[in-house]
């Protein structure tokens, strides 16, 4: 059958066998270099795509970070490192400037997370700003 297929190939090509041969092996060597080519495009595509895929997990993890800060703050007063520490009288005034000091935590927390998300919007429409 190769034979047959190669006769054919001679008499529309109308050379000899090693012309033929010859524009076999260019036809695969061009099929070759092209399947090599897009090849290296894939790896470069997944290398892009994993690179940003850690970009990402490292930008999540700052963000995650931050926010633990701001609800740590958020939750009224740190809690103690050691368990020595004296407990909180519960007396009247003390118990009102205890609420009041949470209160006042607790509104600087948002404050902070608001200027941290503004802080980031910012810096985006700069960027977008001097890409264009």
């Amino acid at each position: 059958m190769f034979k047959n297929i190669l006769s054919y190939g001679l008499n529309l090509i109308g050379g000899s066998s090693v012309q033929t041969y010859i524009y076999i092996a260019l036809l695969f060597g061009g099929f070759g270099a092209g399947f090599y080519v897009e090849h290296l495009r894939f790896s470069n595509y997944q290398i892009q795509i994993e690179q940003a895929a850690k970009a990402q997990e490292a930008h999540n993890e700052a963000v995650k970070k931050q926010h633990e800060i701001v609800t740590y703050y958020s939750n009224g007063v740190r809690q103690p490192s050691s368990s020595t520490a004296s407990p909180i009288s519960t007396t009247a005034s003390i118990a009102n400037a205890s609420a009041a000091y949470n209160q006042l935590a607790y509104q600087c927390s948002q404050t902070t997370l608001m200027l941290v998300e503004l802080q980031k919007w910012l810096t985006e429409q700069v960027g977008i700003a001097n890409d264009q």
